[in-house]
């Protein structure tokens, strides 16, 4: 089977959770744990707006995302089955929560942000680049012992 763009789309949008990885203004490498909504191929983050992410972000626009994709269903509770796992870098941009671009960010993903920290939040807009690189997504559990097997190189618009 090969993999599709809109199945990996589809995939992120079930997921909610993701890693995030970026480079400080220093230089230092930085990877944190980040709930995500994702729309319109893209993902969308809040962030305090004073904090480090918001910050540091915005210095550079780069970041790197990996999503672990669940696998496995009830089995999963019994077995150790390992996530597949969605990679790809991205270009980042950090909106004010009240400025226009935020606004309309916000109108169209309300239901599904933490509403009680939009005041005193910004917006991290990840935007997907180049190829999706995926491991154990559309492959049998199996098969995901097979790195040969397991691995697919997806582009990201198609």
């Amino acid at each position: 089977m090969t993999l599709t763009t809109d199945q990996v789309w589809s995939a992120l949008g079930r997921a909610s959770f993701a890693v995030l990885s970026h480079v400080t203004p220093a230089g230092a490498p930085r990877s944190t744990g980040v709930l995500y909504a994702a729309h319109d191929r893209r993902l969308f983050v809040v962030v305090a707006s004073d904090g480090w992410k918001a910050r540091h972000i915005a210095a550079d626009g780069r970041v790197s995302v990996t999503v672990p994709v669940r696998r496995g269903g009830p089995l999963s509770l019994l077995f150790p089955i390992p996530p597949a796992t969605v990679s790809f870098p991205a270009t980042a941009v950090v909106h004010e929560a009240g400025s226009r671009e935020g606004a309309r960010i916000l109108s169209a993903m309300m239901h599904r942000l933490p509403r009680e920290r939009l005041s005193q939040s910004r917006i991290i807009e990840i935007r997907p680049e180049g190829h999706f690189v995926t491991y154990g997504l559309g492959v049998s559990l199996t098969r995901m012992r097979h790195p040969g097997l397991a691995r697919a190189r997806v582009p990201v618009s198609g």
